[in-house]
Formats: structure tokens, sequence, C-alpha cells
């Protein structure tokens, strides 16, 4: 084999594993971005990099995938729904112990599920993995909570809270009457 032949397969080999690494590449990111949604662009935000945010996304569903996560019993799963309607429904009478109370339950049933009850930040990143649509949600109520507790939160604010907990409440509980009555909401308008 000649000097050239021997230069022009080293540059179609070199092209071809380039082309290759382009492809997993591509399909890596499209796996992250399906499988995180929203949170692939935060994290993208966040480290200023896709090659960071996909590194730190892969590290948190290896993470997470280590957990125990496991559904609700039926019994477990009545009785957070039960607690969850008496907080919502003293929230006319004391918005400010309720918002405190359904924040706690959140802690509770992440906890019961099998989730690390860390420091905020961790356990948004966590449930992040599974509902990837919802945490936004947890991030909005939890703000607003640490408002409240700091004096800073109206009664609104503390309203929108309280649904910002009620739709991620729905998804970790697996709980089916809360999402459809939450849908009939939102189709009234």
């Amino acid at each position: 084999m000649s000097n050239s032949a021997l230069a022009i397969a080293i540059v179609i080999a070199i092209f071809v594993v380039v082309g290759i690494a382009f492809i997993v590449r591509k399909q890596r990111s499209q796996r992250l971005r399906t499988r995180f949604g929203p949170e692939y662009q935060r994290a993208v935000q966040e480290t200023g990099s896709t090659t960071q945010a996909e590194t730190k996304l892969e590290k948190l569903a290896k993470r997470v995938e280590r957990f125990h996560i496991t559904p609700l019993s039926r019994e477990s799963r009545a009785d957070f729904v039960a607690t969850w309607q008496r907080i919502q429904s003293r929230f006319v009478d004391d918005p400010k112990g309720a918002l405190t109370e359904a924040d706690k339950l959140i802690q509770d049933l992440l906890g019961s599920r099998g989730y690390p009850v860390t420091d905020f930040e961790q356990r948004a990143a966590d449930i992040s993995v599974d509902y990837p649509l919802v945490v936004e949600h947890y991030r909005a109520g939890h703000d607003i909570a640490v408002r409240h507790s700091q004096g800073r939160a109206s009664t609104e604010d503390m309203r929108q809270a309280m649904i910002q907990y009620r739709t991620l409440f729905a998804e970790l509980a697996g709980e089916p009457e809360i999402r459809r009555a939450m849908a009939a909401g939102a189709a009234r308008g």
C-alpha cells in the first residue's frame, strides 16, 4: 500500500470515527432532552454548557437509580390524600398554617416513596429524574413557602403555592382523582 493510499485510509477512518462520535453524542442529547424535559434546559442554563449539563443529568439519574423508590400502598395513599384534603380545607381560615403543612406533607410523601429528604435543592433535583414536568411546581411552591417564612408572601402568593403543591402532590401520590379534578378545573377556565 502506498503512502498516499495509507493517508487516504487514515483520513477516511478519522471521518468515520468523528461521524460516529457525533451521532452518539446527538442521540445522548436527544435521550436526555426527552427524559428530563424542561429540566434539561435548566441544567444547560445552570452549567453554561451542554456537555456539563448532560454529565450532571446522567450522574443524577444514576444517583436516583440507587434509591428504592416505591409506589404508595393503597392505605398510605388514602392517608396522604385525606391529609392533603384536610390541609386544603384549612387554607381559607389559616393560609399560613396550611402552606407550612403542605410543604411538610410533600416532604413526608417524598420520604415515604423512598426519596432521601435532604436539602431542598437536592430533593428537587432527585425528583426531576422521575417527574421532570412537575418539579417546577415544587420549586415555585417552595419558593413561595420560603418567602412566607420570611413574611414576604401575600395570601394570593400562598394560594398559588398551594396550587403548585397540589399538582406535585397528585403526581407523587399517583392520585387520579386529584388529577381529574385539576383537569376539570382547568377546562372550566
